[in-house]
């Protein structure tokens, strides 16, 4: 294993552990290492982070959780969130427990032996968990990340219900990681929005650039600032709260839909296990709102007047709610349980 399987990011979990050790030895600054995104809303690009990054990020995490402490890796690690619970090992000084090297879950937690202990998940890890009923086995950790993508109120007060410590991270490749955790940046990170809601991210966390790609690199990092591609709004306390992707806005008939509400609001409905929203090319709207729903074992997804009257009744306006609805056996996601955007736009498109 040479350091090349960090250009990118490459390997087994113990083959990419070993290949960060040597990374973060201390010496000489060595070449960035690579994640390939997951290309999730578009086309992948190479994420160039520097140690410097990975080790700001590294400490900034501890710091806020209280301490350096044994990780469980249940994340595929050649993306972001499995390299920073390696990197973290590698510069706590304790070894991680990789779930695939067990049974099951409950076996991967029962092997952790460290004083402190702590998981990274995205939510359909969570929410699957939490249909299992099996939520106690996280409320043996001292805290669980929680990232990737938003985190459902009524799935995140359930895993509290079961005693679970949910800490709800944001951030992505291009910040080593979750960078700011409950709304608060991490120690070292700054956060503002500007006058379209746009949420720009600083600090010693920031990437080095796109790969091969300095147009793309130009256009995201900005003055020492990353320009991302959410919306979010700042409390007078100074904590973030993010409402959306830039494109999770669409245009229905004149009228501007978020669609993560929306998502949110169809996930709260009786007979739904998971949903989400797109928007979808329409020669009348415009674009029209297009809910895809998995239904609850052994239930039947709600008819679509009734599933836009329960949009209605959660609080959003009429004309936010689903024309269409496509009923799907679970949501597409990737490898490391993030929802497929594209995959989930193009079933909404079929039907």
């Amino acid at each position: 294993m040479t350091e090349r399987s960090l250009r990118p990011v490459t390997g087994s979990a113990r083959e990419v552990q070993a290949a960060l050790e040597a990374w973060l030895t201390p010496r000489a600054e060595p070449a960035p290492l690579t994640i390939r995104t997951s290309g999730s809303t578009g086309r992948p690009k190479d994420v160039l982070l520097s140690r410097r990054a990975v080790t700001a990020s590294v400490r900034a995490t501890h710091a806020r959780l209280g301490g350096p402490g044994q990780w469980l890796l249940d994340l595929p690690p050649q993306y972001v969130a499995g390299v920073q619970v390696l990197a973290r090992s590698v510069l706590g000084g304790t070894p991680p427990v990789v779930a695939s090297e067990h049974s099951g879950l409950e076996a991967a937690i029962g092997a952790m032996t460290g004083e402190r202990r702590y998981a990274s998940l995205v939510p359909t890890q969570l929410h699957r968990l939490a249909e299992a009923g099996r939520l106690d086995l996280l409320a043996r950790l001292d805290a669980v990340l929680v990232g990737g993508a938003a985190l459902d109120p009524s799935l995140r007060a359930r895993a509290a219900e079961a005693g679970v410590r949910v800490v709800r991270t944001y951030g992505m490749s291009e910040t080593a990681g979750g960078c700011v955790y409950d709304g608060v940046p991490l120690d070292g990170v700054a956060v503002r929005i500007d006058v379209d809601r746009r949420i720009w991210i600083g600090g010693g966390v920031l990437f080095d650039g796109y790969d091969g790609d300095p147009r793309a690199t130009a256009e995201a990092l900005q003055g020492g600032w990353l320009r991302t591609h959410d919306l979010g709004r700042l409390d007078d306390d100074g904590r973030l709260t993010v409402l959306g992707r830039v494109d999770d806005v669409v245009i229905s008939g004149g009228v501007n839909v978020a669609l993560p509400r929306v998502a949110e609001a169809v996930r709260g409905l009786e007979g739904v296990a998971e949903a989400e929203a797109v928007g979808v090319a329409d020669d009348e709207w415009g674009q029209v709102v297009v809910a895809v729903v998995a239904p609850a074992a052994g239930s039947v997804a709600p008819a679509l007047e009734a599933l836009r009257d329960g949009v209605e009744a959660a609080g959003l306006p009429r004309s936010w709610a689903p024309r269409r609805v496509v009923v799907v056996p679970e949501i597409p996601v990737l490898e490391h349980g993030k929802v497929d955007r594209l995959a989930v736009r193009r079933l909404a498109e079929k039907r």
